[in-house]
């Protein structure tokens, strides 16, 4: 793992509410973990190094007014983010997306697209169904376990 995948990792940890996140790979092990007393993230990597980073917060945003929350649908099977990435309805900006509220689609079917580390995930349907909701924004960075999607 280079450091810039790493800086991309600690850069995508610090815009989400992830409070952990650990990565093994051949012979690098890298736990990223937010330090709540500093309010920056600390990288700890075994065997290569074991100096803790610490990384400045940035300074909190104003509170805008909360929204009120939109009832979900109690009907219907979510489809959640496999990683965490940033959330991509088509192939390119000037693509049409992959599905949109009423598309049928099959197991197997492109619904979206997540990029992680530079790399574009295509993201398919587990099961046959509807799409009734499209949970994530385009350009939405999405977390591991986020609903992405809501077929029925």
């Amino acid at each position: 793992m280079n450091t810039r995948n790493i800086k991309f990792l600690i850069d995508m940890m610090e815009k989400s509410s992830l409070t952990a996140l650990e990565i093994e790979e051949e012979d690098c092990k890298i736990r990223l973990e937010r330090n709540h007393a500093q309010g920056g993230v600390q990288m700890m990597s075994a065997p290569v190094m074991q100096a803790p980073v610490s990384m400045a917060a940035p300074a909190p945003a104003a509170q805008p007014e909360a929204e009120p929350e939109k009832p979900k649908a109690a009907e219907g099977r979510e489809l959640n983010a496999p990683m965490v990435g940033v959330f991509y309805a088509s192939s390119s900006p000037e693509a049409d997306p992959y599905v949109q509220v009423g598309s049928k689609v099959k197991k197997g079917d492109v619904l979206c697209i997540i990029e992680a580390m530079k790399l574009m995930n295509e993201i398919t349907a587990e099961f046959d169904g509807e799409v009734t909701e499209i949970c994530a924004q385009n350009g939405q960075i999405v977390e591991y376990g986020q609903p992405l999607f809501r077929l029925q």
